[in-house]
């Protein structure tokens, strides 16, 4: 790792949030760390945390104006050098939660030797003095940021190593190929390369039926760590709203008589059953000479494109028309269901009409927004298409990051050089430079030969203390 990246200074940050809470923590990191906090604690005693060992906590008093007016009572916590979450020597002052006060006490840390830390600076040095892999620190903020019980399981399961283990297998073997090419071209006295393409032919589409398996989870990973991209389509007046305000449990969006009275893109996170939806409910579908409206019909149209799934409302009151044509067209090659809204009404369409006019055997539920009625159909149909969140993946650690996944392909991408290579009945040097593309590739999710740039822009995105 690049040196450019250690620094001797001393940082701190509020690390519980700055908010009102009960109880807040002042995190300070760096070699000045313990005399930095000697400058503004004491316990009851007139003691230092200097004094006292490595990984104990201590009742007292945080100080202003030399040690002599009393500004709060905490309990103070000492880890030392290597054995901290970033390695280096570490002070966590636990004070009550008020943001004045956590301010004020973080004030008396910078002016006493500390320097406000970066967003994700603590882990950035976890990472850089060798506490953890770059998969796994970016697993922290992924932990945090968890919105449902898969996306927990499978963020501590990267925190925990599972990632790199993989990672360092794969790279492990594909090295392994490497130095026995190298060591074939400069002694092939003593390495036969006689009948070697195939056999590395065959070891190479283990390394790409691995990482296709690997790319091919990180989708379904994906949705249920993140949730659900749904598209509410439908052409205006079809009931669209008053799903979205069915599925979310309240008013989110307005719900008139009047066709076109939603003009933009409305967002509602809402669980069905263990199932996570980012809804977005859309302008009705239609051709309209007004100049808002068609921004609104625009947009929905471009949404439905990137959607996960999409809920297609038709009225089932009224005789399908140009339209629901047009929206039936759109979604052909969509994960969809196709919600036969108003059944308290007299029904028109029904589902015969539906298939008749689509041609498809997508999915048709009847449901009622106005009575509340359908949602253990739909909540069926979305097992059937995502299968169940709490379910592991066969067991497997899946990767649901996108920096992650780009890495992967691009390695399978110089796998498949490789295989190109030995078709076209190439040199053996040439099968290295692409197995150490893939080594490289590989070794980038894990932080291996990884440029600062790249480094700083990852721990930017982390949140201030962590």
């Amino acid at each position: 790792m690049n040196s450019n990246y250690l620094t001797n200074d001393t940082i701190a940050a509020i690390a519980s949030g700055v908010t009102q809470s009960g109880i807040g923590i002042i995190r300070i990191s760096g070699p000045e760390a313990v005399s930095v906090a000697d400058k503004i604690f004491m316990t009851g005693g007139r003691k230092k945390i200097s004094s006292f060992p490595t990984h104990t906590i201590h009742h007292g008093y945080i100080y202003e104006n030399e040690l002599t007016v009393k500004t709060d009572e905490v309990l103070v916590s000492l880890m030392k050098s290597p054995h901290s979450y970033t390695g280096e020597d570490t002070v966590e002052i636990n004070c009550h939660g008020g943001i004045f006060l956590m301010q004020k006490i973080l004030k008396l840390v910078t002016e006493n030797g500390a320097r406000l830390a970066e967003p994700g600076e603590f882990t950035k040095r976890a990472f850089l003095n060798g506490r953890m892999d770059l998969s796994e620190a970016e697993a922290v903020m992924d932990v945090i940021g968890s919105k449902n019980e898969f996306s927990l399981k499978n963020s501590m399961e990267q925190l925990n190593g599972r990632l790199a283990e993989k990672i360092e297998k794969l790279r492990n073997e594909i090295l392994h190929e490497t130095a026995f090419i190298e060591s074939a071209l400069d002694d092939p006295e003593h390495f036969d390369l006689t009948g070697y393409p195939e056999e590395l032919r065959e070891k190479t589409e283990g390394f790409i039926s691995e990482i296709s398996e690997m790319v091919k989870l990180s989708q379904n990973g994906r949705i249920k760590k993140d949730g659900i991209r749904t598209v509410i389509l439908g052409k205006p007046n079809a009931g669209k709203s008053s799903l979205l305000n069915m599925l979310s449990g309240h008013e989110s969006a307005i719900v008139t008589d009047i066709a076109g009275t939603t003009r933009d893109t409305i967002e509602e996170s809402v669980m069905i059953g263990n199932m996570q939806l980012n809804l977005m409910d859309t302008a009705g579908i239609r051709e309209t000479d007004d100049k808002v409206e068609k921004i609104g019909v625009d947009r929905a149209e471009k949404n439905a494109e990137s959607a996960d799934l999409i809920l297609f409302v038709v009225d089932s009151s009224i005789p399908l028309d140009e339209n629901d044509k047009r929206i039936m067209d759109m979604i052909k090659e969509k994960n969809t269901l196709i919600i036969l809204n108003k059944s308290d009404l007299e029904t028109v369409t029904d589902e015969n009409e539906i298939r008749k006019k689509s041609g498809s055997d997508i999915p048709v539920i009847m449901l009622s927004a106005k009575n509340n009625e359908g949602m253990d159909e739909l909540q069926n149909n979305l097992l059937s298409m995502f299968g169940d969140p709490d379910k592991k993946i066969n067991d497997e650690v899946v990767v649901t990051n996108l920096r992650h996944l780009e890495e992967l392909e691009q390695t399978k991408v110089s796998l498949e050089h490789v295989m190109e290579s030995i078709d076209n009945g190439m040199e053996e040097d040439f099968f290295s430079i692409d197995l150490m593309s893939a080594y490289q590739h590989l070794g980038f999710i894990i932080g291996k030969e990884i440029d600062d740039d790249l480094v700083n822009e990852i721990f930017s995105k982390f949140c201030m203390g962590k």
